[in-house]
């Protein structure tokens, strides 16, 4: 008992000691941090989009921007909203590149035209249409930064910003002139944003709400995340102390009022996100003309009568009806060696244990946990875990298993809860935390420039991807140029056969060619190049051809070259 006395006497009235020096100021030190991580991240990125040929994705968005450039109508892509093709079209009025608006196709045919038919250089246009996405993700990674300083301080929100910048998915799909990171990114803005208003409702659930509406005029799988934006809007507006805002908490008298103003605060969201979307389309034409250039798939039951109720546009409605068409389509997917018809309801958890540096996976669960059993921290639970949940659940019902792009959102919020970690009372834990992120920064530096099919340690680096995985998570078509130099390097004057998988044009590349498949057997001597992908899926003819080769080459671990 005594002791113990003693012990509170000292916590409050310490023994005069000598005076201790008061602490050295670096206000410039978390900035230099900051702008060290991002510009190592931009290095990677430009890099991997100076480097890296037209994914398969790529030229239908660029095209798409470019005919909003020119015709400001919405012809192509409708399964995917105007926004983000926006955000290409800034790098492509830089490029300004030749454009045929008479040119009869389909968006994939268009995308091809513009590239390779039209006088246009692919690197430069390419290049262009990448730099605003870059830019953008840059900006979200300073989210990452401001969100988790918000729970952990500058050094929580440097360890935040160290696994954003270190993250081998962020930096692939970041220079990418692709639609994933721009909406995951703004969904994780939305959330922020959404936190903050906890205290100032006034200032922040506004701003959440057209952010949450940049979301959903990027990407439609944004939507699985509006009535979890909803829920939190009214819950931060309840929870609020600003006067005349949200100061009547759950305990005040007047609970009727509490209830209107939080119903008030997901109101405005809902608002916000509905300008930002039709916005996105007045931008383009001001008279919202519609003309699909390919069929509109019809929907049935509660699929259509979703689609009727959605207070959008009809183009964006009709996206709609093509996103559910192409879930009702027999894709097939690749995990750890099986090629299977249809979708696994765990290939995307599978594929990110893969694709994510060990420190980071480490750090994820332990922050996730942090975030759940910290007191302190518990009230952010609900900010960055449900939205991931939820968000993560959607995406494993889809029928699509083509790669970790379709749950690019976790890197970013469970970013954020790993600096929960740093609350953990325990004595190594900042040197746990710090040794576990020059893991993944080395892991993720040994991988540069070949980010996109990278795996970690664990299944045997990048060179193993294609083993485990296939489509966006190692050969997405980006390689075809690196080929191309190979072959004049290494095989000149060699006969080639090629079975590539992307948008590319190989005879652009100097790449000539034959398809192996369309050949008797006998008569395929030479170079056999396959793109990794269509190497998973081979059957038949390709298969017995593979099998009766030998390997000599791998071209940016994604494509294989056979000596046959």
């Amino acid at each position: 008992m005594m002791a113990r006395e003693l012990h509170s006497v000292l916590d409050r009235e310490p023994l005069p000691t000598a005076p201790a020096r008061p602490p050295r100021r670096r206000p410039w030190l978390v900035p230099l941090l900051v702008g060290l991580l991002l510009a190592q991240m931009t290095v990677a990125m430009v890099t991997t989009a100076v480097q890296q040929t037209p994914t398969i994705d790529e030229p239908v968005y660029v095209a798409t921007a470019t005919d909003y450039l020119h015709e400001h109508r919405v012809r192509y892509n409708p399964e995917h909203p105007p926004l983000g093709k926006l955000i290409v079209e800034v790098g492509i009025a830089f490029a300004d590149p030749h454009y045929d608006a008479s040119f009869t196709g389909d968006q994939g045919q268009v995308g091809r035209h513009l590239l390779y038919e039209s006088g246009n250089d692919p690197w430069r246009v390419m290049l262009w249409a990448r730099l605003p996405v870059i830019v953008l993700t840059l900006a979200f990674g300073l989210v990452v930064f401001a969100f988790a300083r918000d729970l952990m301080g500058s050094t929580g929100g440097l360890l935040a910003l160290a696994l954003y910048a270190f993250s081998p998915d962020l930096i692939t799909h970041g220079s990418l002139a692709t639609l994933d990171v721009p909406a995951a990114g703004f969904l994780l803005t939305s959330v922020w944003l959404l936190w903050r208003a906890r205290r100032r409702p006034r200032l922040y659930v506004p701003l959440a709400g057209l952010a949450a509406g940049a979301a959903l005029a990027t990407k439609m799988s944004t939507l699985a995340a509006v009535p979890v934006l909803l829920a939190l809007a009214a819950w931060s507006v309840w929870r609020a102390g600003e006067p005349g805002a949200g100061d009547l908490a759950p305990g005040a008298r007047n609970r009727h009022r509490a209830v209107v103003r939080a119903l008030g605060g997901a109101a405005v969201v809902a608002l916000g996100a509905l300008v930002v979307v039709w916005a996105s389309y007045l931008v383009v034409d001001p008279r919202l003309r519609w003309a699909p250039q390919e069929q509109v798939p019809a929907v049935h039951g509660a699929r259509a009568l979703l689609v009727d109720l959605l207070p959008f546009p009809e183009a964006y409605r009709d996206g709609m009806r093509v996103q559910f068409g192409f879930e009702d389509y027999p894709w097939q997917g690749f995990l750890f060696g099986r090629l299977y018809t249809g979708s696994l309801w765990y290939y995307l958890p599978a594929a990110l244990l893969v694709k994510t540096p060990l420190g980071m996976l480490a750090l994820w669960l332990a922050g996730a946990v942090a975030v759940v059993a910290v007191r302190r921290l518990r009230p952010a639970a609900p900010y960055l875990l449900v939205p991931t949940a939820v968000l993560l659940g959607a995406a494993m019902t889809g029928s699509r298993d083509f790669g970790t792009r379709y749950a690019i959102f976790v890197p970013m919020f469970l970013a954020v809860a790993a600096s929960g970690f740093l609350a953990v009372r325990w004595r190594w834990a900042g040197a746990a935390a710090g040794a576990l992120v020059l893991f993944v920064a080395v892991s993720s530096v040994r991988t540069y420039p070949f980010y996109l099919p990278y795996a970690n340690e664990s299944f045997g680096g990048p060179d193993k991807t294609h083993l485990r995985l296939h489509d966006s998570n190692v050969d997405w078509g980006q390689d075809l140029g690196r080929l191309a130099d190979r072959l004049r390097e290494r095989y000149p004057g060699e006969r080639v056969w090629l079975v590539y998988k992307g948008a590319g044009v190989p005879s652009y590349y100097g790449i000539e060619a034959a398809d192996p498949r369309k050949a008797e057997p006998d008569a395929v001597r030479g170079l056999l190049v396959v793109s990794d992908s269509a190497a998973a899926k081979a059957t038949g003819r390709l298969a017995e051809l593979i099998d009766s080769a030998r390997s000599i080459d791998h071209i940016g671990h994604s494509i294989t070259v056979y000596r046959r």
